[in-house]
């Protein structure tokens, strides 16, 4: 039987853990707690000072402060962080906590293992191995995006990058929409040297892959950064809801494996959907039956995902591929995320697999994964602020209704946003939207102030606004409320 071992952490706590190896990765040997509540991770190879004064910024200031401030509650659910160092032996440890339950799948062929993010991420992996019910829906893969994306917006706000970041070190869980950024051991800190790992292959930015064979401190070698962070957040948002890859196409670049890979994915890496340049578009004849229909860019091209998200990939994979001070913040791919999760629309498939599309602000929407087209009748509801009393300006940002969906403060006032800092109030529905009767109406809930501007009439609370043509709604008078004009789309 394997004995505990008792240890004085570097914070001068106890840790105590069974010695007995639970699971190896490339750098370290893991070991459960006694009580099973956190592992420790034992580095095979000795740390020189930089790499410890590195792991005690990690595990000292700056889990202060993300986690010891107001909201620090929120992250502790996105991130597995090290929470404190030990030594045995000799060799260095970290400790973090045990990944919660939902992060393992619960039955199947994968009974007990992780969900790491490579196996929702790519159609052959999907469509071949996931079941069914653990897959989750389109809408649900939003959901962990903008958890993933809002986790790496806080790391780049405190100076950190992750260093690796990509599906492997990402739990999913695409049943219930949650994700939980990993490995967080290896952030590169300011001021101190980055860890000594360039990434994983599929996220490492193309000036680090141009630049590996160069020597530490050479000065043209790019290392991982904020930057290369930035390029590997959008591969990740992009695999997680087309499940292909943006740079693997069907371009070869060398006969040598090897030195094709290194070009293809680094100094010569084109976007397979790139507007002008067709020659890296995938070769369909080429793949295995499990990658189809999602590796077909005619068939499901990234315009798919609606047209903020459109424009950032633009930026991301043609604008900014080789220029990284151009590529998109992570805080500019969670407000594209959030405008888009108020575009999307149930399929009116029920065999559907996605379940959910994003309306293309088409007079016949269709669903592009089943081809149903949406029938019946579709309000839109464009969104308006006032710049100046009495004047009101388009904000391009729309919201599409379906039956039973709610409206939420962050829909009434321009200057809320759905982040870690909405109090409970604001977290509150505020009103709902019902087909009934052969009518669209929306019900309020909570607002004080909703408005009909046609009838120049207010809604009390608990009274209901039918959705017609043209109706203008003012969702309040408060600095920041907006003005509702409604569309109907007919089909």
């Amino acid at each position: 039987m394997a004995q505990t071992i008792t240890l004085t952490a570097v914070d001068g706590s106890t840790v105590q853990f069974v010695d007995e190896v639970i699971g190896s990765g490339a750098m370290k040997d893991v070991y459960f707690s006694s009580d099973k509540s956190y592992v420790i991770g034992f580095f095979r190879t000795s740390q020189d000072a930089n790499a410890r004064a590195r792991l005690q910024h990690i595990t000292g200031v700056y889990r202060d402060r993300i986690f010891n401030q107001p909201g620090g509650d929120y992250w502790e659910k996105l991130f597995c962080w090290p929470t404190k160092l030990v030594e045995w032996n000799g060799r260095l440890g970290v400790v973090v906590p045990t990944y919660q339950k939902h992060f393992f799948f619960e039955g199947g062929r994968f009974q007990g293992k992780e969900k790491i993010g490579k196996w929702f991420a790519s159609a052959r992996l999907r469509n071949k191995f996931v079941e069914q019910e653990y897959k989750g829906s389109w809408l649900t893969h939003f959901h962990l995006l903008i958890q993933i994306t809002r986790a790496v917006k806080r790391l780049h706000a405190a100076g950190l990058a992750h260093s690796d970041l990509s599906y492997n070190n990402v739990l999913v869980d695409p049943k219930s929409g949650t994700a939980c950024v990993i490995d967080c051991d290896g952030l590169v800190v300011p001021g101190k040297y980055p860890p000594d790992v360039v990434g994983t292959p599929d996220f490492i930015a193309p000036e680090v892959l141009g630049t590996r064979a160069l020597q530490i401190g050479a000065p043209n070698k790019k290392l991982p950064s904020i930057q290369t962070d930035r390029h590997a957040l959008a591969v990740m948002i992009y695999m997680y809801l087309l499940y292909r890859h943006p740079l693997r196409g069907g371009k070869v670049n060398d006969l040598d494996p090897a030195k094709d890979e290194e070009l293809s994915m680094g100094s010569r890496a084109l976007f397979v959907e790139h507007p002008t340049d067709k020659s890296n578009r995938p070769n369909v004849a080429n793949m295995a039956p499990s990658e189809l229909p999602q590796g077909d860019v005619t068939k499901l091209p990234y315009s798919i995902c609606g047209p903020y998200l459109k424009q950032l990939f633009d930026k991301a994979f043609i604008e900014g591929l080789h220029h990284p001070s151009m590529r998109p913040t992570a805080d500019e791919w969670l407000t594209a995320l959030v405008k888009t999760t108020d575009l999307i629309q149930p399929c009116q498939n029920p065999k559907c697999e996605a379940k959910w599309f994003v309306f293309d602000n088409s007079t016949k929407p269709r669903c592009p994964f089943c081809g149903t087209e949406y029938y019946g009748q579709l309000p839109v509801l464009n969104f308006y602020y006032s710049p100046k009393i009495g004047t009101f300006k388009s904000e391009n940002y729309r919201l599409m209704v379906y039956s039973g969906q709610s409206l939420y403060m962050w829909h009434v006032n321009r200057f809320i946003f759905p982040n870690e800092k909405l109090t409970p109030e604001e977290k509150k529905p505020v009103g709902d939207f019902h087909f009934h009767h052969g009518r669209w109406i929306l019900i309020n809930r909570r607002l004080p102030g909703l408005w009909d501007k046609d009838t120049d009439a207010k809604i009390e609370i608990g009274q209901a606004v039918e959705l017609t043509e043209g109706k203008k709604i003012l969702l309040g008078k408060n600095d920041g409320d907006r003005l509702v004009i409604v569309q109907l789309v007919s089909n």
